[in-house]
């Protein structure tokens, strides 16, 4: 039997490059905004503003590089089986004073079934921003120490959906980031 780590984390440090996020954050700028939603909760449990990138030929590319890495970062540390882009990619943005996503996690009824792992990546520079921590919990005490996606833009944090994971209060500026989801087959 081969086991795997089916609590643990996979990042790229430097994911993006600046022009890639220039590039994101021109292209990105065409499409409607909708107030975020969070599935089974109240409005106190998500604060944010978020765009749908649609799954067509001028976005190709970014869907493309994102499956490459939750791939690599699959084979080496989960083994689910993976066959469908299930959601399209969800660019979001928290502002201050009240922006945040309190502890949730990606799974869920419906579409959210299929997914098994999510892909977040920070499009914000640390110094644009205060507060607004992405920190998984992996088991432990509730109350911590949680991992802490590193806060540099371009970074790429990848984990299993079903993993409890929250946005702090953002208490100065803007986050912007952007996530998606790989899925497949019912977990068995």
């Amino acid at each position: 039997m081969e086991f795997t780590d089916s609590t643990n984390y996979y990042f790229y440090e430097q994911g993006f490059s600046k022009e890639e996020l220039e590039l994101i954050e021109s292209s990105v700028s065409e499409i409607p905004w909708q107030k975020a939603v969070a599935v089974g909760g109240g409005e106190d449990i998500r604060d944010s503003r978020i765009k749908w990138v649609p799954q067509n030929e001028q976005w190709r590319w970014l869907y493309k590089k994102l499956c490459d890495m939750a791939i690599q970062a699959n084979d080496a540390l989960w083994k689910f089986d993976l066959n469908q882009i299930p959601e399209q990619i969800q660019y979001t943005e928290y502002n201050a004073p009240s922006g945040h996503y309190d502890w949730h996690v990606d799974i869920g009824p419906g579409v959210l079934s299929c997914r098994k792992i999510s892909i977040t990546v920070q499009l914000s520079e640390p110094d644009e921003y205060e507060g607004g921590e992405l920190q998984l919990f992996r088991g432990g005490s509730s109350d911590g120490p949680h991992t802490e996606a590193l806060k540099k833009a371009g970074c790429v944090f990848i984990f299993p959906s079903y993993l409890m994971h929250r946005v702090k209060p953002i208490t100065d500026g803007t986050r912007k980031s952007f996530v998606l989801w790989l899925g497949g087959g019912h977990y068995k």
